[in-house]
């Protein structure tokens, strides 16, 4: 019996352990520009192998990371946030970039943080340490303890798509996508041994999502709400059409993309629901689709 016992033990362990290291989807924020409380900013976690793999850092990340600790996803504890994948530097997306370049290190981050991202990313983190190098002295000389390492940022800007980032655990490849007027805009493929996650970024509809997808496990895309859409003023109509996503088009883009599972992200709703959303998606897809909330894991 204590051997049956021993090995069941054992089996659990070693269960926990398998799930620990299998790669997730992490929503730390699929909110917009709109202040809705229920929605942090754009961010999402890519966990695999014990690291995280940020996408994005809009408002509230570092907050909305700490709780996922809270819920297991030890990855996300504050001495690991240290490597950051951002697609474009709208504000909405960038906004928690200075907590997260700051916070994680007074609560004992070591490892400078890592920044991937767009032309124009080394000249705001470099203005971002001028706002706060008040702050960083006192932190450093003022008799604070605290390490001399970890306030540090390093910037890579990526203008070649391709690999931009590897790892034992990760290969991440940026792709271009169309974001309305800016000059560079990029989507995220994440390849790790046992899933691909592909991070559509801020779009309107692109080949460029399909081809880094074709029968990814996750996709992650941005959507907005055709119906509801149509009564929008005509300006914003021109605005969104040009830079998002609707339900309709998604929903013919996954179905040439085949991801095993569809996740909806940064939704605008104008009054409409998630289960909005996914009954239009799936008028052109019939594979899974969900309507990601903060916090959830996929």
């Amino acid at each position: 019996m204590r051997s049956l016992r021993a090995a069941l033990a054992a089996s659990l362990i070693a269960c926990a352990a398998a799930q620990a290291q299998q790669t997730r989807v992490v929503v730390l924020g699929t909110g917009t520009p709109n202040a809705d409380p229920d929605r942090s900013g754009p961010a999402i976690a890519v966990v695999s192998g014990g690291q995280a793999y940020l996408v994005d850092a809009g408002p509230g990340i570092v907050r909305r990371a700490a709780a996922a600790v809270r819920e297991g996803v030890t990855a996300l504890r504050m001495p690991k946030l240290d490597l950051v994948f951002l697609t474009h530097l709208h504000s909405d997306h960038t906004l928690g970039l200075p907590d997260l370049m700051l916070s994680p290190w007074v609560l004992d981050r070591t490892a400078p943080l890592r920044v991937y991202g767009p032309p124009g990313t080394a000249n705001m983190v470099r203005f971002i340490d001028s706002a706060y190098a008040k702050d960083i002295d006192l932190r450093l000389h003022g008799g604070e303890p605290t390490n001399a390492t970890g306030w540090r940022t390093t910037v890579r800007e990526i203008i070649d798509t391709g690999v931009v980032y590897q790892d034992s655990n990760m290969t991440v490849r940026a792709f271009r996508v169309r974001h309305g007027a800016w000059d560079y805009a990029y989507g995220y493929r994440f390849e790790a041994r046992d899933r691909t996650i592909v991070v559509s970024g801020d779009t309107r509809p692109t080949d460029a999502v399909v081809d880094a997808c074709r029968g990814c496990d996750v996709l992650v895309h941005e959507v907005y709400d055709a119906e509801t859409f149509k009564r929008r003023p005509a300006a914003w109509q021109a605005y969104h059409a040009r830079y998002h996503t609707s339900t309709y088009e998604l929903g013919a883009l996954a179905a040439r993309a085949r991801p095993r599972l569809l996740l909806l992200v940064h939704q605008l709703y104008w009054g409409g629901t998630d289960a909005d959303l996914v009954r239009q998606v799936a008028t052109r897809f019939t594979g899974r689709i969900v309507s990601a909330h903060d916090l959830g894991i996929y």
